[in-house]
C-alpha cells in the first residue's frame, strides 16, 4: 500500500515523502492517511535520516481532503477522520528530525495543514495555499484552526479560513505561512540544499531546538525558559558543543559523530 501511495527515498541523512496519488491531486483519504502514517513510523526507527522533505506527485502538492470519500461520512466517522489526520500530523511535530514541506502547485484545505505541521516550508513560486473548506460547508478538521493563527497570526488566519480564499506564493512568504519562494523548476534542489544545510549542523543541538521551540509555544514565557535551560546542557553532554566550539576556534569545519 504504502510503495504506491506514499514514495520514501532516502539518501543518507536526507530522506523524502512524495504522495502519490497525482490523479487525485494527492487528496486525503483513508488509504492515503494509513501510508503517510506508516512511513513516518518507519522514518522514527531511522536515525540515519535527520531531515525529510515532503511534497507531491504531479502539479499539487495536496489539494486537501477527498471530498468523494467525506460525503457520506456520517457526523460520528468525521469526528474520527479528523482525529486520524491530526493525529497523523502530530507525528511530524514530535519526530526528532526536521521537516521540510516543498510546496508544488495547490496546497488546499489538509495540504495547507500538512504543510504547517512541517518545520520548514519552501514553495514553488506558482504555487497556491490555502484553507477552502467552508466554500464545501465544512471547517478545517486536520488542524488548520489551531497551527495557522500559531503560524502567521490569528488576523490573516481568520481571513483565510472564514472566506476560504487562497494566497499565492508571494503573499504566503510574504505573511510568514512559509519561509522561501523558488522558482517552480528548482523547486526540490531547493529544498535539497536547505535540507544539507540542516545537516551541517549540531543534531544533537537541531533536535534540541526543535523540540524546545515546540514546547514554548503552549506554555507561559518562564517556563518555556527554564525548559530552554534545562536542555541546553545535552549538547555539552554529548560532546557535541565541545566539538562545535573547538572546530570554530581551530577555522575547520565540525565532525559530528
Amino acid at each position: 500500500m504504502a510503495e504506491d501511495l506514499v514514495l520514501l527515498e532516502c539518501d543518507g541523512p536526507v530522506a523524502t515523502l512524495t504522495l502519490n496519488r497525482p490523479d487525485k491531486l494527492n487528496a486525503m483519504d483513508e488509504h492515503l492517511m494509513a501510508c503517510l502514517r506508516e512511513r513516518l513510523e518507519a522514518l522514527s526507527e531511522d536515525d540515519a535520516v535527520r531531515v525529510v522533505i515532503v511534497t507531491g506527485a504531479g502539479r499539487a502538492f495536496m489539494a486537501g481532503a477527498d471530498l468523494k470519500a467525506m460525503a457520506g461520512m456520517s457526523p460520528a466517522e468525521a469526528v474520527e477522520f479528523s482525529r486520524s489526520g491530526s493525529a497523523v500530523l502530530r507525528m511530524i511535530e514530535e519526530m526528532d528530525k526536521v521537516f521540510i514541506a516543498a510546496v508544488n502547485g495547490f496546497a488546499f484545505g489538509g495540504g495547507c495543514e500538512l504543510m504547517c505541521a512541517c518545520d520548514l516550508r519552501v514553495a514553488a513560486d506558482d504555487a497556491r495555499i490555502g484553507q477552502p473548506e467552508v466554500t464545501v460547508g465544512i471547517h478545517p478538521g486536520f488542524g488548520g484552526t489551531q497551527r495557522l493563527p500559531r503560524l502567521i497570526g490569528p488576523g490573516k488566519a481568520r481571513e483565510m479560513i472564514l472566506t476560504g480564499e487562497p494566497v499565492a506564493a508571494a503573499e504566503a512568504f510574504g505573511i510568514g505561512l512559509v519561509n522561501r519562494v523558488v522558482p517552480a523548476e528548482r523547486l526540490m534542489e531547493e529544498a535539497r540544499a536547505l535540507a544539507m544545510t540542516l545537516v551541517s549542523r549540531g543534531p544533537t543541538a537541531v533536535r534540541l531546538a526543535k523540540r524546545v521551540m515546540a514546547h514554548g509555544l503552549d506554555v507561559p514565557l518562564e517556563e518555556g525558559l527554564e525548559f530552554e535551560s534545562t536542555h541546553f546542557g545535552e549538547s555539552f553532554r554529548s560532546g557535541e558543543a565541545k566539538e562545535g566550539m573547538e572546530a570554530f576556534l581551530q577555522k575547520r569545519k565540525p565532525q559530528w559523530s
